[in-house]
């Protein structure tokens, strides 16, 4: 029994595992630059460097991009030896190397007595074989040890700043082919720290902005950049802190910034927060007017932190870049897939449209306070929502049993809001500490799990029978869900409220979904504190019927009647449990339900023969347990199963991606961004009452707009993605751009009406 729960605590791990795993890459077979152009330098005549790389087969580096500075000598002129002559096709006629080369650097100290010398060497080559890219500039810092004989007097004016990479702009370069490679770490041996760190550095203390962040940019081609910060171990970058704007480029446009995902980190300064570690690439889409050669000037702004250690204020680098000639062709293309950055004031409209949904309050006292409010008013409206139907069964009859007496009444509500605030409070830190750890889950997010939904299939299905007689549960099984005695007893109070949570997750309804955003970014106290308020808000009804005497006298006295009540009250679960094996189904298939439907008949067995155990003694209850025990390997099953292939498209509707979005707004098409999942209840009124009917469709058609749909009832990085970026806590989530028009789109309600849609589509 051990093995087997622990066999599927595995599974549920795994899976959520998975869903942050990524496919690997061409690239990833491509070598870091250090392991590539591996620099080696040496000081064994007073004034002069002797620089040697080894430079990897199917490899070769640019003679025109190898330049050298440095911060306590002046530098003479780089002596290199001839190179291969070739014609590149953005550098024009260059000279490369392969193999290995060596090259010498005449240097003058700048002051007497000094023991090293600080030398920087910027270099830049290729991967001439597929995949064909080009790497950025790499300037690799170097510490090298003088002999005695090399120290000669500082000349008598000050150092001229050598060749290469400039103070104020850390890179300047052009030549990406088709993306940048990896870079990793410095070989082992090597005295090169990349460029981030002086030698000898430690995180004992903050290094200087420009070594703790360093900026660099490239033309990724004619029409896209390419912008990277790279940071030594212990520091990260924010996200929404760091953008990358044009400072000088006449019939230049920046499209909007493709950010690879990031890592949720819990930042004391601002919550829970997507960052970077270690280095960072960004790409962006140009749209240009002419396709001349130009110079462009791109400005950085951007802030991070060291971890457990100082935050930086807003540092700003700008790096002037060589766009190279673009052709007619590849000018219309860049312009058809252009899509503008979201600009303030579209992200302010975005949240004041979302504002009963998704957007947190504002930080400090007044935040805290008016997120618990939200809470509050969101679970008492999630009484109201059809993810609570299924477990009006069990409230109702609590409220019947409550009718014997005003302590009964009591008893009954104080039991049930401890069920419902338990439940809260573990599910809520639950996903807050998933989301801390680097996944990006949502509410609603474990029945994406289908384990998880095989197993309330199974609980509510008992439910059912229990309430049906078909077996009285005991007080060892008190805590499944509702006694069928008259007396269920504080245990079945108890995970009767449980249960109502469970059931209820798949929905978000107003007032909820901000509360639930503030709690994933504050911390673990503070989102305590107002899941227990969602749960109070979800009890509230219960706890005045409990302890108001006027609407508990109110309450029929029990009676024979409550039998016949609790057996008819039996089928809502039933139809529950048909609900959740369609969803399962919907996850891994026909083979899926097929098990459960199995599962749920030896299930069935085994409850109805551990009630006639009660009086054929302990041999009985033996071979029942066993039953009981076989009706989890069905389950196991269940976990082994994979995803159905996707069905195609539907007629009516695009699947979501990325990539057809940009590329559909680009042809000027507005888009309607439905963001549903088959679990979710909210998501299936929505679309019975607005979304599928023909009034629906007409307006689509008017308004040239398109239906693209995200289906969320399995775990979907790239929809998880599209959720966080309009800072929703679940599903439901709908979006709409409007034909032509640029920004980050429109976020509508959560509950739907015809008119609220057709305001949102009408130009």
């Amino acid at each position: 029994m051990r093995t087997l729960f622990a066999g599927l605590a595995a599974t549920l791990l795994i899976a959520l595992a998975a869903s942050g795993a990524r496919a690997q890459s061409p690239e990833d077979a491509l070598l870091p630059v250090e392991q590539a152009f591996k620099l080696s330098a040496r000081v064994d005549t007073p004034g002069q460097v002797a620089l040697h790389w080894e430079i990897a087969p199917d490899y070769y580096l640019y003679r025109g991009r190898i330049k050298a500075k440095s911060a306590n000598a002046t530098l003479g002129e780089l002596a290199l030896p001839d190179g291969e002559k070739k014609h590149d096709e953005f550098l024009g006629d260059v000279e490369v190397y392969h193999h290995a080369i060596d090259a010498t650097l005449p240097y003058t100290l700048a002051e007497a007595g000094a023991r090293t010398l600080a030398l920087t060497v910027t270099a830049q080559g290729c991967h001439e074989t597929d995949p064909k890219i080009c790497y950025p500039p790499h300037p690799t810092t170097l510490t090298l040890a003088l002999p005695d004989a090399a120290q000669t007097p500082s000349p008598p004016n000050p150092p001229l700043e050598g060749e290469g990479l400039k103070s104020a702009s850390p890179l300047e370069g052009e030549g990406l082919k088709s993306g940048a490679a990896p870079l990793g770490a410095a070989a082992p041996g090597l005295l090169s720290l990349g460029g981030n760190a002086p030698l000898g550095a430690t995180s004992a203390g903050p290094l200087p902005p420009e070594q703790a962040f360093t900026f660099e940019a490239i033309a990724a081609g004619p029409t896209s950049v390419l912008a990277r910060w790279t940071m030594p171990k212990g520091y990260y970058l924010y996200r929404d802190k760091s953008t990358v704007t044009l400072a000088d480029g006449a019939g230049v446009r920046l499209g909007a910034p493709q950010w690879p995902a990031g890592v949720d980190h819990a930042d004391e300064h601002f919550g829970t927060v997507k960052v970077y570690f270690d280095q960072v690439e960004l790409p962006i889409a140009l749209a240009r007017e002419h396709g001349e050669a130009q110079d462009v000037t791109l400005r950085a702004e951007y802030q991070g932190c060291q971890d457990n250690g100082i935050c930086y204020p807003v540092m700003m680098r700008e790096v002037r870049l060589t766009l190279p000639p673009a052709s007619a062709q590849q000018l219309a293309a860049a312009n058809a897939a252009f899509v503008p950055p979201p600009a303030a004031h579209e992200a302010q409209s975005t949240a004041d449209d979302n504002a009963l949904r998704s957007t947190p309050p504002a930080p400090g006292l007044a935040g805290i306070l008016g997120a618990l409010l939200l809470a509050l008013a969101g679970g008492l409206v999630l009484n109201l929502m059809p993810c609570v139907l299924p477990v009006l069964s069990l409230k109702v009859l609590g409220l019947a049993q409550s009718g014997e007496s005003h302590a009964k009444a009591r008893r009954h509500a104080l039991y049930y809001t401890a069920g419902v605030l338990a439940a809260f409070a573990a599910i809520g830190l639950a996903v807050v500490g998933l989301r801390a750890a680097g996944h990006a889950l949502g509410w609603g997010f474990q029945l994406q799990q289908p384990l998880f939904v095989a197993l309330l299939v199974y609980v509510l299905f008992a439910i059912g029978l229990s309430l049906s007689g078909v077996f009285n549960l005991g007080a060892g099984l008190a805590g499944v869900g509702q006694n069928l005695s008259s007396r269920s007893g504080p245990a079945g109070d108890f995970f009767t409220g449980v249960l109502a949570v469970v059931v209820a997750s798949p929905c978000t309804a107003p007032f909820m979904g901000s509360a639930l955003a503030f709690a994933f970014a504050s911390s673990s106290l503070v989102a305590l504190a107002v899941f227990l308020a969602l749960g109070l808000g979800l009890a509230l009804p219960f706890l005045v019927v409990g302890f108001v005497p006027a609407l508990a006298a109110r309450l029929p006295r029990p009676g024979a009647w409550m039998e016949t009540l609790k057996q008819l009250l039996a089928f809502p679960m039933y139809l529950t449990a048909v609900w959740l094996a369609w969803v399962l189904g919907n996850q891994r298939g026909i083979d899926a339900i097929g098990w459960v439907l199995l599962g749920a008949v030896v299930l069935a067995l085994g409850l109805w023969a551990w009630e006639r155990s009660r009086y054929r003694g302990v041999a009985g209850r033996v071979l029942a347990a066993l039953v009981l025990l076989a009706a989890l390997a069905p389950l196991a099953q269940v976990a082994r199963l994979q995803a159905p292939v996707q069905a195609a498209e539907a007629q009516d509707s695009v699947a979501y991606s990325a990539e057809r979005l940009a590329s559909l707004r680009a042809e000027g098409r507005g888009v309607f961004v439905d963001m549903t999942a088959d679990w979710c209840v909210t998501c299936k009124v929505n679309e019975r009452a607005v979304l599928g009917t023909a009034a629906f469709r007409d307006l689509l058609a008017r308004t040239n707009t398109v239906l693209m749909k995200g289906d969320w009832t399995n775990v979907d990085p790239q929809i998880t993605e599209f959720l966080t970026a309009h800072k929703a806590v679940g599903v439901p989530l709908y979006v709409v751009y409007r034909p032509g028009e640029p920004g980050s789109g429109r976020v509508l309600p959560t509950v739907l009406t015809h008119a609220v849609v057709e305001q949102a589509l009408a130009p």
